[in-house]
C-alpha cells in the first residue's frame, strides 16, 4: 500500500538508527503493509554499505543504488520504480514528527486527495528552528505566492505522499533533479487542478544538516524564474495533463 522513500547522500551517522525507528514505527502504527526505500545517491562514504547491511538485517527492505546526486533525482527513480499504491518520503533524520505520517497518507488512501505535504508554516504547526532558516523559508514561500500563484503553504518540508497513478503523470513533467523538485512538483499538481492536502507538522530542525543554504536558494530563485516563464508562455502544464488528472468541477443543482 504505502512506499516510504528516505533519500540519502554521505548519511553515514545517521542512516541506521532513523532507519531502524522508522521501521519500527510502520510496522507497530500504520495498519495496511508499508515498504522503506533507501535511495542512496552518490554518497562517498559509507552510506552505500550500510544501506546493504540494512537490507539484509530489515526484511522487505528495497535498497537502489544511484550513480548521480540529487534529490529530486533519487525521488523521481524511486518512486517510478514502485509498486505500491501510495508513494511518500521522509528525510533520513525524521524532523518531522512521524505522527504526522498517517495523517499524511489517509486522504490518499480513501481517494479524498491526490498530494499531501506536511507544512511548518501552517496553523497548528509546531517548530524548532533558527531565526535564519525561519526567515528564510518564509520568504521563499512569499515568492511563490507572488510570482507563480502558489496556494500551498510550504513547498519544501520534506515530508510528502503522492498517489502512485499521479506520479505515474506527473513525474515525467518535472525538470529539477535537486532540491527545487518538491516546489515544481506541486506547482505543475496545482496547476494540473490536483487537490493538495496539508498536514501541520511537529517539525525539529538538523543543526548537522549538510545543506548547503546558499546553493540550495540559487537553485530555487533559477527554478522560480523557469517556471515563470513557462507560465507566462502558457506553458504550465500541458492542457492534456490536466484533462487527464483534473477532478471534475462540481455542479450546481
Amino acid at each position: 500500500m504505502l512506499d516510504v522513500v528516505v533519500p540519502v547522500h554521505n548519511e553515514e551517522r545517521d542512516l541506521a538508527p532513523c532507519v531502524h525507528r522508522l521501521a519500527a514505527y510502520l510496522t507497530a502504527e500504520l495498519p495496511f503493509p508499508c515498504r522503506i526505500t533507501i535511495a542512496e545517491n552518490a554518497s562517498t562514504d559509507a552510506t552505500p554499505a550500510l544501506t546493504d547491511e540494512l537490507a539484509r538485517a530489515l526484511p522487505g527492505l528495497r535498497v537502489l543504488h544511484l550513480a548521480d546526486k540529487g534529490r529530486g533525482l533519487a525521488l523521481a527513480t524511486a518512486w517510478g520504480s514502485s509498486d505500491a499504491l501510495i508513494l511518500a518520503y521522509t528525510d533520513v533524520v525524521l524532523s518531522t514528527d512521524l505522527a504526522a505520517l498517517l495523517p499524511l497518507v489517509a486522504p490518499l488512501v480513501s481517494g479524498h486527495s491526490d498530494i499531501a505535504i506536511g507544512t511548518r508554516l501552517a496553523r497548528g504547526a509546531r517548530v524548532v528552528r533558527g531565526a535564519k532558516r525561519e526567515v528564510l523559508s518564509r520568504g521563499y514561500n512569499a515568492l511563490l505566492h507572488g510570482l507563480l500563484r502558489a496556494r500551498f503553504t510550504d513547498a519544501q518540508c520534506g515530508f510528502k505522499a503522492i498517489r502512485a497513478d499521479v506520479a505515474q503523470e506527473l513525474l515525467p513533467l518535472v525538470a529539477d533533479t535537486g532540491w527545487f523538485f518538491d516546489t515544481e512538483l506541486l506547482v505543475l499538481a496545482q496547476r494540473a487542478g490536483l487537490r493538495i492536502h496539508e498536514v501541520p507538522v511537529d517539525w525539529v530542525d538538523d543543526p548537522d544538516s549538510r545543506v548547503d543554504v546558499v546553493a540550495t536558494a540559487r537553485g530555487d530563485l533559477a527554478g522560480i524564474a523557469r517556471l515563470l516563464r513557462a507560465r507566462l508562455r502558457g506553458e504550465l502544464p500541458p492542457d492534456t495533463v490536466r484533462s487527464q488528472l483534473a477532478r471534475t468541477p462540481l455542479e450546481a443543482r
